[in-house]
């Protein structure tokens, strides 16, 4: 039920946008120029000029220029032109319809949203004209001006699919910013007050449609820092003052409302926490002063994604990953935390954030004009349990694993998996189980269900039941509950229980971390009146079965199960961008009766070399007895 409050702000909402619709709104200044609040980019390039960053921008420059617009880890053919409208893997293109009847969520007739939306970020233009800030190559940045005008030809003011997620009209707002800042003195005369023009709609729209009742999550904060930007860096344009002050106190408020007071933020994503900070962290850098509990906050934020990523900072995927990033969105996704952790590094002087100078070429070097930063000599290593969002992070030495303990996201969750009491685990760079990722949001509705489904977790799921029930491809129409009921943690062992319940289900999950290298696992399942008992294992390495217990995965780490009538190991997927997956092993044990007790002991070493009659023995005294703690 709407309140009267809701129903009068979108009221007022499209009363606005009919009025922008039909023509009256206001025009920007012909000729402004950006306000000197970012450093200036000579200082950057200062830094970067035969750096390896150096030479992936201009690789990406160059395939632009021929044709080839990188989107999610591949690429989009665009030699003979862009149609910015177009889903060019599925091949469909929409109208310039008014945006509001634009059926983007209908993938029958528009289909993937997010494979049109993410060319439209303009991200790759941000490259152009850096490529160009770095060689002085005009090829770069008259490719720039080539495609704003062709975008602005085909994308009429409120007219089409590239209007209809405030989000990502923000997005390409904050890319229009960095163009102009980088390479704005440049700009043909003639095309400098369209642009203006339209950058200054852009705002136009976010203030009309900001995502108050529809997405208050991460779609609110993104699109209230973008026009926060537009109103700092263009406060000549008419409406800035008061854009300033009421995405100002938006901002604020989310800090609030979506980061706990452990650090964790509102939507049980590792991705979208990282999302977060950078949105954040722009805000913090674009206002230059901000209260001190804001900063308080962000840093309790930087803590949290510090010790989730790890020490071979690989952000393991838990929850929705969607492939994008405020700021060069290219490379391997699982490492986005890196250039993030180094900006924070810098701005709360934090040695242990940052590993190697390189983090910093992708946003801090841009954004803080910093070439270097304080290391620290050793990196302190610490387990820790996040109360609010439930993680539990095990560490020691080059080990670094992630127990999933705590609740899904708030209202429907749309951005969590069915992954409760799952567990992720890396040694050093060797991932050895792992979160398989998204892949897809509504293309392929069975994949999306499966990508963030029960199975595709290492936790252990009844009847092909998922702990959660679907509603809509970013809802649950249920949610288990779930509780840490123990945690221990010293210098020998860490030792957390948690329990997760749903449709009568019981499951209760011990994991013993025996430092530095050997897990015991004991899944312990009631309630359930009809089987199979399943218990998964997603490796990140292949994996080899020994024996009817034993499990190698990769080199040396070795899998034991106990309390099960049967296990296999089968083919299964994985996605490491959003959009593509790759064949990924997984380890089933099963149960078919209950209630059951079901053991694992993981051993990192390769020096658990037992029998088969001894890795029984040990696995079933796990069963009877309990992890030895």
């Amino acid at each position: 039920m709407r309140s009267f409050d809701e129903i009068a702000f979108r009221l007022r909402q499209e009363v606005a946008n009919a009025w922008m619709l039909v023509g009256y709104h206001e025009r920007a200044w012909p000729n402004l120029a950006i306000a000197e609040v970012l450093p200036d980019p000579a200082q950057a390039v200062g830094c970067l000029r035969g750096t390896s960053f150096h030479r992936e921008i201009v690789r990406l420059a160059e395939g632009i220029l021929a044709g080839q617009l990188p989107v999610f880890g591949t690429s989009l053919n665009i030699q003979s032109g862009i149609d910015w409208r177009r889903d060019y893997v599925h091949a469909k293109t929409t109208s310039t319809s008014y945006f509001r009847r634009i059926p983007y969520l209908d993938f029958s007739r528009a289909g993937d949203h997010k494979w049109v939306w993410e060319p439209n970020r303009h991200q790759h233009l941000i490259a152009l004209a850096q490529a160009w800030r770095l060689t002085g190559d005009a090829r770069f940045i008259n490719e720039i001006w080539s495609q704003l005008r062709s975008w602005m030809e085909q994308n009429p003011f409120q007219r089409g699919i590239n209007w209809t997620s405030a989000l990502e009209v923000a997005f390409r707002a904050h890319s229009w910013l960095w163009v102009y800042h980088l390479a704005g003195s440049e700009m043909p005369e003639d095309l400098r007050p369209y642009f203006l023009d339209t950058l200054y709609w852009h705002g136009l729209h976010l203030e009309y449609n900001l995502s108050i009742y529809f997405s208050p999550n991460t779609h609110l904060l993104g699109e209230a820092v973008a026009l926060y930007a537009i109103a700092r860096l263009f406060p000549q344009f008419p409406r800035s003052p008061k854009w300033q002050k009421i995405t100002a106190e938006i901002i604020l408020a989310q800090m609030q409302s979506q980061v706990r007071e452990d650090g964790s933020h509102f939507e049980q994503s590792t991705y979208y926490h990282v999302y977060a900070i950078d949105f954040f962290v722009l805000y913090l850098i674009l206002a230059g002063d901000t209260p001190a509990w804001y900063r308080d906050r962000l840093r309790r934020m930087a803590e949290y994604a510090h010790s989730v990523i790890g020490p071979a900072g690989l952000m393991p995927f838990v929850g929705d990953d969607d492939g994008g990033r405020l700021f060069h969105p290219y490379g391997d996704r699982r490492a986005f935390g890196r250039a993030t952790m180094a900006t924070c590094s810098v701005l709360f002087d934090e040695p242990a954030w940052l590993c190697d100078d390189a983090e910093l070429h992708e946003q801090a070097t841009w954004w803080l004009g910093q070439c270097q930063g304080e290391k620290a000599k050793t990196a302190a290593e610490r387990s820790r349990y996040f109360e609010d969002s439930g993680m539990v992070v095990l560490r020691a030495g080059s080990t670094h694993a992630l127990f999933d303990g705590g609740p899904f996201g708030f209202g429907t969750a749309g951005h969590s998996h069915s992954d409760t009491l799952s567990l992720t685990l890396t040694s050093g760079d060797d991932e050895i189980l792992i979160d398989p990722g998204t892949f897809t949001y509504i293309s392929e509705p069975a994949e999306r269900n499966w990508f963030r489904g029960t199975s595709a977790h290492n936790t252990v799921q009844v009847a092909g039941k998922l702990q959660a029930r679907p509603a809509s491809p970013f809802s649950w129409s249920t949610k288990p509950e779930v509780e840490i009921t123990r945690w221990v943690s010293n210098a020998e062992f860490d030792f957390v229980e948690a329990l997760c319940r749903y449709e009568g289900i019981s499951h209760r999950r011990q994991i013993m971390f025996e430092k530095p290298s050997r897990f015991y696992v004991l899944d312990e399942i009631d309630g359930a009146d009809e089987g199979p008992i399943e218990q998964f294992w997603h490796a990140g390495k292949p994996v080899k079965q020994e024996n009817t217990h034993t499990y190698v995965i990769g080199e040396r780490a070795r899998l034991l199960l106990g309390g099960m009538d049967g296990s296999d190991v089968r083919e299964s997927y994985r996605s490491l961008v959003f959009g593509s997956k790759q064949p990924a092993p997984v380890i089933t044990a099963r149960c078919n009766r209950a209630p059951a007790r079901m053991a694992a002991i993981l051993d990192l070493t390769g020096k658990m070399n037992l029998s088969a009659s001894d890795t029984a023995r040990l696995v079933e005294r796990v069963c009877s007895e309990g992890v030895p703690v």
